[in-house]
């Protein structure tokens, strides 16, 4: 039963991705599908982003609830993009379907995708929920089977590219249906109350085996903080993101409360409780178990309102993963003294985001790339240096588009793609290295990024020292590069310059006293290390060991 479960999730995932218009959901996988019982609990998920853990089940509940669950019928389709019901942002519509079973509500059919564009601006910092584009309350995209026209209508006026975005939509719903035919397929094969009894059966194992698991972890409270660069409308005014972990036997807690108010730029979040769900997968769950609603039973999390990590409306969204990042980095550094060997330290903890919109000379279109999603360093371990060039922890299988198809599909080329040398901390085990991504416009662009965690590096453990912080910067066409030392920026590039995003390293782990001389040796001769970081970093030279 639950393969069968899973082989649906993956089927809607499968489906979604050879049927969606845009690359962000196709290549970068900005998604995340799954089914849920009536309840909303999460029966089996394939996620293409882990922050959509909470947020899909969350939604879910608050469609049953908005309608209640005697006025949902075959035929309709659920949706809404309600940042605050999300968790994330607008440009997430979620499609949800429900499945019935001899008449009676028995669960969810749900996709949640990213969409180029929701209407909103373009470009600037948002500082409020109003100009970030279109909100849809929990609504029935399809009643009975009929469609509600005059919504359709409504989402299609207010996007700029109404025909990818309509795609999308189409794609989602081929998902979820996809997805409700396998599980009536489970229902009527073993039968109801087979399917739901087996249901309780593998969420209560989830539980058990989580469990399990926390218990190998000693009790004690563990408290760390760590600093965002600003809210980028007061720059360089730091962001605190307190964190305390308490362990009781086979529970844990994860408090957010002391982190910071909300802020004014568009940072904000509603994922504080996927942070921790996704912390608690990494140190806690057991990894025999796919996860489902089972294996978060035994995590309580405290995520009061208003804070950056539970917005109040209306609160601005649009960056809403980039702080959650580096909260998952914080829980793992509060709990490195007593799990040395299951923690990393920091990684680069941002998804080095450009946003580039202009016009194609060729066909005289609009077009909007969301571009970078570049990888970066991540943390070292206590046995194993750190992987290079590696997305956010938060954003699982994304992966960044195709060189091939980027220079295809946009008038842009990449002039540069290559492992950052020097970026990752030095320690007796190495950060991972970032990379650096060089774009060249060939046609006048509207460019905007808003990176963080520029300084404020990726931090070490154990003695092990940080990695580089993120980078942007701008090559003009008389040659001459500008660094930006706060990572936002907003510009316009003619044809024939470029943008250059530089992610950050993993910090290292242990002194860099430590490291075996050999590593260091390979290190130098694959340019992961210059000779010269080598010598101030670790006091090594190539011709001292001749």
């Amino acid at each position: 039963m639950r393969n069968g479960l899973i082989a649906a999730s993956e089927e809607m995932k499968t489906v979604l991705m050879r049927t969606a218009y845009n690359m962000i959901i196709y290549e970068a996988l900005d998604f995340t599908v799954g089914l849920f019982d009536a309840r909303g609990q999460t029966l089996s998920i394939s996620l293409g982003l882990p922050m959509f853990i909470r947020g899909m089940g969350d939604t879910v509940r608050a469609k049953v609830e908005h309608f209640g669950p005697e006025n949902i019928q075959p035929g309709d389709v659920l949706l809404t993009n309600d940042a605050y019901i999300t968790g994330s942002h607008l440009n997430h519509p979620t499609f949800s379907q429900p499945i019935f079973h001899e008449g009676r509500l028995v669960a969810f059919a749900s996709c949640m995708a990213h969409w180029i564009d929701i209407g909103g601006v373009l470009s600037g910092v948002t500082t409020d929920i109003f100009s970030e584009g279109l909100q849809i309350p929990v609504v029935k995209y399809y009643k009975a089977g009929q469609l509600n026209q005059d919504l359709h209508d409504l989402i299609r006026m207010n996007v700029r590219m109404p025909e990818r975005a309509m795609g999308d939509l189409q794609a989602q719903l081929a998902s979820i249906r996809a997805g409700a035919r396998q599980f009536e397929a489970l229902m009527n094969r073993y039968g109801g109350d087979a399917v739901m009894a087996s249901i309780d059966a593998i969420l209560d194992q989830s539980e058990a085996a989580a469990r399990e698991q926390l218990r190998q972890i000693p009790d004690g409270v563990y408290e760390a903080e760590s600093f965002m660069d600003d809210d980028a409308i007061e720059i360089g005014k730091p962001v605190p993101l307190q964190v305390r972990v308490e362990v009781s036997g086979d529970t844990m807690t994860v408090d957010l409360s002391n982190v910071s108010p909300q802020v004014r730029g568009f940072y904000n979040t509603g994922a504080g409780e996927a942070c921790a769900q996704v912390a608690f997968k990494c140190l806690a769950a057991s990894q025999e178990y796919p996860i489902n609603d089972g294996t978060y039973r035994p995590l309580k999390v405290i995520n009061p309102k208003g804070t950056v990590l539970n917005a109040r409306r209306p609160a601005p969204m649009r960056l809403w993963m980039t702080y959650p990042m580096t909260v998952i980095d914080t829980i793992f550094k509060a709990l490195a003294p007593t799990l040395p060997d299951s923690v990393i330290a920091g990684h680069h903890a941002d998804l080095m985001v450009a946003n580039v919109n202009g016009k194609d000379p060729e066909t005289e279109d609009i077009f909007l790339y969301l571009g970078g999603l570049i990888g970066g360093g991540w943390g070292a371990k206590s046995q194993e240096d750190g992987v290079n060039a590696t997305i956010c922890i938060n954003d699982g299988d994304t992966h960044n588009g195709p060189v091939e198809q980027v220079e295809n599909k946009y008038p842009l080329i990449i002039r540069k793609y290559a492992l950052r040398e020097d970026s990752g901390g030095a320690g007796e085990f190495r950060g991972g290295l970032g990379t650096v991504q060089e774009c060249e416009a060939l046609a006048p662009i509207n460019f905007q990024t808003r990176i963080e965690r520029v300084n404020n590096p990726p931090h070490g453990l154990f003695g092990g020292m940080p990695g580089m912080g993120n980078q942007v910067a701008v090559r003009r066409s008389n040659g001459e590069e500008t660094v930006f030392p706060n990572g936002k920026l907003t510009d316009q590039l003619e044809a024939g310059e470029a943008y250059i995003l530089r992610s950050g390293g993993g910090g290292g782990f242990g002194p860099p006293g430590k490291r075996n001389p050999a590593s260091i040796r390979h290190d130098i001769v694959q340019g992961y290390v210059s000779a010269e970081a080598a010598k101030c970093d670790y006091g090594f030279t190539m011709e001292a060991e001749d």
